[in-house]
């Protein structure tokens, strides 16, 4: 069976599309479970502002290394690989369908290949991490989407999280104590000092760090979204793995 990958800037609509995908697969008799690649979405408590997906969402898509790690702990890309091979070998040999879905591009690496996760230059062309070896077949996917689109996408979203809970889900978190690294996410200090534009700008620069990602990875089939919906994007995945076609890719 084949590993199939999501990746792209935040704001772009990774969960959105791997929610279709998964109702397209259903329907073909297949059951697909995403696995979480997002450095963030691994701490509880932290759903709003790290754009974790929906009861609804999780309803139609099961997801696995979701908000499983307290936001007092810290939490390493070590602790992460493991986890994530466990769980993907154990959709495979339940004859389910993995969608590794998540923004953080280190992560996604750590989730499809094994990794002596030695120290290496971040874009040094001859590291494990550019190298198109995975452990099991994978289809990697990257949505894109025209810039001014995707930050508009990004503004508005930081919008949303403030007006659907956000500043609330900082503070509680902010009480806890968070750990070395729950405390990098984004927005959260932001949030807290009530400072949202420079949320968006550390946002959009997130995405361009995320895009320079994309382009690196090696076997990824890159789909322009800009002037398309969710399930538009999704019936092109499903015509990807049908019959080998790559669009802009």
């Amino acid at each position: 069976m084949t590993v199939l990958a999501i990746f792209g800037p935040t704001g772009v609509g990774k969960t959105g599309v791997a929610v279709e995908l998964a109702r397209l697969l259903s329907w073909r008799g297949e059951e697909p479970v995403a696995i979480n690649c997002d450095a963030l979405q691994i701490y509880e408590g932290l759903d709003v502002l790290t754009g974790t997906a929906t009861a609804a969402e999780q309803a139609v898509l099961p997801h696995e290394l979701l908000g499983i790690v307290p936001i007092t702990s810290d939490f390493s890309i070590r602790d992460y690989m493991p986890l994530a091979h466990r769980a993907i070998d154990a959709a495979l040999a339940e004859g389910k369908t993995p969608i590794v879905v998540g923004g953080t591009g280190l992560y996604l690496r750590a989730a499809l290949a094994d990794l002596s996760l030695r120290k290496v230059p971040a874009f040094d062309e001859a590291s494990e991490l550019w190298s198109g070896e995975t452990r099991h077949p994978t289809r990697l996917f990257g949505l894109d989407m025209d810039r001014a689109k995707l930050y508009e996408r990004i503004d508005a979203r930081v919008d949303w999280i403030v007006a659907n809970g956000g500043e609330e889900e900082a503070r509680r978190a902010d009480a806890l104590g968070p750990g070395r690294t729950a405390r990098k996410a984004l927005g959260l200090n932001e949030i807290l000092a009530g400072d949202l534009e420079t949320m968006k700008r550390r946002s959009r620069n997130y995405a361009r760090r995320q895009l320079t990602w994309m382009r690196k990875i090696p076997n990824l089939t890159t789909i322009d979204r800009t002037t398309m919906t969710d399930a538009e994007v999704a019936s092109v995945v499903r015509c990807g793995l049908q019959d080998g076609f790559r669009p802009n890719g």
